[in-house]
Parts: C-alpha cells; sequence; structure tokens
C-alpha cells in the first residue's frame, strides 16, 4: 500500500508558526479559548471550528505579537500579556496593538489580508492611512504607546522573525492572488506601496507645500546630499521629504534622552555635577550615576505620567508634554554625559523612538 510521507499544511500556518517558535513560543489549539497565552512560553489558540470564516492562525499569531510589542519583553512572563480581557480597563492598550498592526502590515500590503476579525475590526477599519496620526486628544496615550511598540520590532526577541515572516506572507499573497477569487481572503493583498527614496514610508498625496528632507531634523549634510539616519541612505536636499517627517525638535516638549530611554546616566568623581549636586548621585563601582526616579532622572521636571494599567510591574512609565514642558533642575551644572548629547543625533532618534515620539 501506498504510504503518505508528507503532510499539508497551509503556508501561512507554517510560516508564522516558525514565526513563534523563533521568538520563544509554541502555539497549541484548543476548544476552550479564543486566544490566551499562560506567560510561560505557550500560546493558544482556537481550533478551525471556533474560528471566523475570515480568521487564520497567521492573523491571530500576528496579533498576539503586536500585544507583546506594546507590552513590552516582560510581558512574556505574564498570562495574556498582562491584559485584562474580562472588562474595558485595556481598551486603550488594544487600540495601540491594532494601530502597531496596521502599521507592521501597511509596508506589504497586509494591511487588510491579516487585519483582526474580533470586535475591535471596526476600530482598526477607520484608522487613517497613518495609523500613527493623532486625530484627537483622546488618541495621544494610544499613539505614544504605539510608536514605541513599533521600535521594539527591531530587538530582541522579535527580530528578525517577525518581519521575516511579514515578507514571506507578502510573496505568498502576490503570487496567489491573481488565482484566487474576489472572496478569497488572500485576494484582499495589493502591492507593497511605493518607498521613499529613503527606504521610508512615501508621504501619501501631491501636496505642493509638503516640506523637504532638507527640512528634516533627521537629515544630516553629506557632501552635496543627506544622510536620513533612521534609515542610513543618502537623499537629495530637496527631495519632497517622506511620512516621517519631523521639523526640529524642541527639547522641551520632548525629554525623552532624561527619561525611559536610558537607563543610566554616568558621572565621573570629578565631574563639577558631582561635587555641587552629590544629593543626586547614586555611588556604583568605578564612579556615579544620576538618581532616577519612576524611570527618569531624578533632576527632570515636567511632564505628565500616563496611567500604567494593564501594563507588567517592571514596565517603564511613559509620559508625555504638559503645561509644565520639560526642564533640568541642574541644566547649568550637568554631567558631562549630558552635555555631549547631542539634539537631533541618533542617539537623539534612539530615546524618542523608546518613549512613542519618532518612527
Amino acid at each position: 500500500m501506498r504510504q503518505a510521507v508528507h503532510r499539508y499544511r497551509d503556508p501561512l500556518d507554517t510560516i508564522w508558526e516558525e514565526a513563534l517558535r523563533a521568538v520563544g513560543l509554541s502555539l497549541e489549539r484548543t476548544e476552550h479559548a479564543y486566544a490566551t497565552s499562560d506567560g510561560r512560553g505557550r500560546l493558544a489558540l482556537a481550533t478551525d471550528v471556533g474560528l471566523d470564516a475570515d480568521d487564520c492562525v497567521a492573523q491571530m499569531v500576528l496579533h498576539e505579537l503586536c500585544h507583546s510589542l506594546v507590552q513590552g519583553q516582560d510581558s512574556f512572563e505574564l498570562p495574556d500579556w498582562g491584559l485584562c480581557n474580562e472588562s474595558e480597563r485595556d481598551v486603550v492598550l488594544e487600540h495601540a496593538c491594532l494601530r502597531v498592526q496596521a502599521a507592521l502590515l501597511a509596508p506589504h500590503g497586509l494591511r487588510r489580508v491579516l487585519a483582526p476579525t474580533t470586535d475591535y475590526r471596526s476600530y482598526y477599519d477607520a484608522l487613517p492611512h497613518d495609523p500613527f496620526a493623532v486625530e484627537s486628544e483622546a488618541e495621544v496615550e494610544e499613539v505614544l504607546l504605539a510608536r514605541a511598540a513599533y521600535a521594539r520590532r527591531g530587538a530582541s526577541p522579535w527580530a528578525p522573525h517577525l518581519e521575516r515572516a511579514l515578507v514571506a506572507t507578502r510573496d505568498v499573497v502576490l503570487a496567489l492572488g491573481p488565482h484566487l477569487p474576489s472572496s478569497h481572503l488572500l485576494s484582499t493583498g495589493t502591492a507593497p506601496p511605493a518607498l521613499h527614496q529613503s527606504g521610508l514610508p512615501a508621504r501619501k498625496g501631491d501636496e505642493t507645500s509638503a516640506p523637504t528632507c532638507a527640512t528634516c531634523a533627521w537629515a544630516k549634510p553629506r557632501g552635496k546630499s543627506l544622510r536620513c539616519a533612521p534609515s542610513g541612505r543618502t537623499v537629495g536636499a530637496q527631495l519632497r521629504a517622506c511620512a516621517n517627517y519631523e521639523p526640529e525638535l524642541d527639547c522641551q516638549a520632548c525629554g525623552a534622552c532624561c527619561r525611559e530611554a536610558y537607563g543610566a546616566v554616568e558621572v565621573s568623581a570629578r565631574d563639577p555635577a558631582r561635587r555641587r549636586h552629590a544629593a543626586l548621585m547614586v555611588a556604583r563601582p568605578g564612579g556615579f550615576d544620576m538618581a532616577r526616579e519612576d524611570g527618569r532622572c531624578v533632576a527632570l521636571r515636567g511632564g505628565e505620567r500616563l496611567p500604567t494599567r494593564g501594563r507588567p510591574p517592571r514596565s517603564l512609565p511613559l509620559y508625555r508634554p504638559s503645561a509644565e514642558p520639560f526642564s533640568c533642575a541642574i541644566y547649568q551644572d550637568r554631567p558631562k554625559t549630558c552635555r555631549d548629547f547631542t539634539r537631533q543625533s541618533e542617539h537623539c532618534l534612539t530615546a524618542r523612538r523608546a518613549v512613542g515620539l519618532s518612527l
């Protein structure tokens, strides 16, 4: 008798199950839950019987990984990423997750293919072309959380596995698209949108008044051209700016370098700040650090702290600009580490990304 040596599996299921394993999680299908993680390395998803017609393993795995991005690496140790699924407590975190999901999918033409199919689908569908756009004051918190989460995609344990799965999914969808009826979920895939010369998302529309790369905070002179700090590529000074354009930065509306972005500010024993503000220092082997409170330098003033509901206990709090601008209580005597920190440098970009202010 003929023996079946191989088994058929859905290609997208295979891609995303492998991505999940690479991130450090195992997948189990169950009849007792829709989607749940146990905080011990296991993600359980409903069997096919419990899924909607437009659900698939790939989409559900991606959504859970987006939750982990919003919640941070510590959330892998918490059931359901530390979220409460039985109340409205964590709606802001769910909205942030959906914004991250849209941002990850859009560059690959997959924003509709792997869209969520839960009750939050209507919110997802209503997101603007730029899922990080703030259209009302009520959205500020979720956008800050989403931007900070998006920045984590390039860090462990998500990278490079998440991006590889997205690229592989895009290739499968593009190959199958011409052969599928319009009722098939994968037929909703589109060609990846054109990119800016920098390799970043292009600006939507043909606005004649759009800013140029020359006025972007992250463009640095390189001969007769400019170097784009986020992408590392060379761009023309008069080139129409990309979707990630930012004008000159206002440190008093930011404060990123003094708060969640970095864990320590080293101060040498000979630094004048050490002598003049000894009470603000903590000793460490070989020197001193500026003391920190709630994830920010003890000398930092200003900013409004965001709620930490639903976030892992070890998560650093996030702040947003408020009526009181960010400022340094010892600015004239600040340590050399702080004096050497340059506005609009790559370290500045890293700091702003970590707190959800830049992409």
